[in-house]
């Protein structure tokens, strides 16, 4: 059977306060010794990416960024950012982007060190940032953005802005090149939901810190699941649950850790 994980980070294989991924290190090992892709799906930019694919021994395979706005191929090209930074000059709301922030206040509402948040400000598709006003502005800044083209996610932290493109059209594309029999999804948060009814099966991790998942379709048939464990606990919890289900795993597999 061949198999393809596609995992959110922040909140999700990453602590959401601590970044860390060590209660998920057994399983990302069990996963490479069995050559399983695991494709890493964020919001964060490719810049990021890179350096997470690396810290988690991901390097080889794709990956999908800035929300699902394209597949990382290594290449930079600011061309769409630009394009949106100059329709939101046109809005006049309390909405602060990574763009009207320094190194330090990225630095400040990610929990990132300096050096990490200024590589979260090298975009290339999207805008995340903080509605700073009420629910009834934000219905107004919603619409004014859509009149220009512009779509909005709600994450675990930030509100995400780009021209389109979501991690579950991602998915198609990667399912397309890859051809696993089986796709396994994992997310947190609002932004994650397509991505988990797209995916032959789903993990919602547990997220206190958030607004969370509302009840999905499939959940009531078995095949998205919610774990009880949060962050990269629950990351483990969750893909071993589908994997023993599956008879991907079996009694004599065991993790270490």
């Amino acid at each position: 059977m061949r198999l393809m994980i596609v995992s959110d980070l922040d909140g999700t294989l990453l602590d959401h306060a601590t970044y860390s991924f060590a209660p998920a290190q057994p399983m990302l090992d069990w996963l490479a010794a069995h050559n399983v892709p695991v494709v890493l799906a964020s919001s964060k930019t490719g810049a990021e990416i890179a350096m997470w694919q690396e810290r988690l021994g991901l390097q080889r395979w794709p990956a999908i960024v800035e929300n699902g706005a394209a597949v990382f191929d290594g290449r930079f090209d600011d061309t769409p950012y630009r394009r949106l930074r100059a329709a939101l000059a046109g809005i006049d709301a309390p909405f602060q982007g990574f763009g009207d922030m320094s190194v330090a206040e990225v630095s400040a509402v990610t929990s990132l060190p300096p050096a990490e948040a200024a590589l979260a400000q090298t975009r290339a598709y999207s805008e995340p940032g903080l509605w700073l006003g009420d629910d009834a502005g934000l219905a107004g800044f919603l619409t004014a953005l859509e009149t220009r083209g512009i779509s909005a996610r709600r994450g675990g932290r930030f509100l995400t802005l780009s021209f389109g493109g979501t991690k579950a059209g991602r998915l198609a594309d990667l399912k397309a090149q890859v051809r696993p029999d089986v796709t396994i999804a994992l997310g947190d948060a609002p932004n994650d939901a397509e991505l988990l009814c797209a995916a032959d099966h789903g993990v919602v991790v547990r997220n206190t810190h958030g607004p969370g998942l509302p009840p999905l379709p499939g959940e009531d048939a078995g095949r998205i699941l919610r774990t009880q464990a949060e962050g990269p606990a629950g990351w483990r919890e969750g893909l071993e649950a589908v994997l023993r289900g599956l008879g991907v795993m079996t009694q004599g597999d065991r993790l270490d850790g």
